[in-house]
């Protein structure tokens, strides 16, 4: 799922958003919403507004496929909502790109998803990238994964 936001209610959130931000760069940073439908990017977005979900993880391939650069500890993103509404701004705190079958305990946890174990990331991650992977290669059990972590930073929790 692709969710896009209308340009200038993004660019009056980033506006208002800055003036609580230190050092925020006036370029407005990337907009986008987790999940893989209008429900799904929801529910993420409440776990991270509830400070529960504070990583998230991409694959690579998709990257690649769409010919995005990776993000940068530092960057600043924009989560929409559902439908395309600017709710919240997140940090990157830090990347790490690993195998599918090398990811940890500790970055699972971090997604905030269902029980939170490793487990259960990856049967989540598994299932979301069989059938949501932008890449025509979709998953394999050693596909390189980027592990982001990251802070809410507007609104604060």
């Amino acid at each position: 799922m692709t969710v896009t936001g209308d340009p200038g209610v993004i660019a009056e959130f980033w506006n208002q958003a800055r003036g609580a931000l230190i050092d925020a760069p006036e370029e407005i940073p990337e907009a986008w919403a987790f999940g893989a439908t209008v429900a799904h990017a929801d529910e993420l977005l409440a776990l991270v507004r509830d400070g529960i979900k504070t990583g998230t993880a991409s694959s690579i391939w998709d990257y690649e496929h769409a010919g995005d650069p990776l993000p940068e500890v530092g960057e600043y993103s924009i989560i929409l909502d559902g439908e395309g509404a600017p709710q919240v701004i997140i940090r990157t705190t830090v990347l790490d790109v690993v195998p599918f079958n090398e990811v940890g305990e500790e970055h699972a946890h971090s997604e905030g998803e269902d029980d939170r174990t490793l487990a259960s990331w990856r049967r989540i991650h598994e299932w979301y990238w069989t059938n949501h992977s932008e890449s025509p290669r979709g998953f394999a059990p050693d596909m390189p994964v980027l592990c982001e972590r990251f802070e809410l930073v507007f609104p604060r929790a």
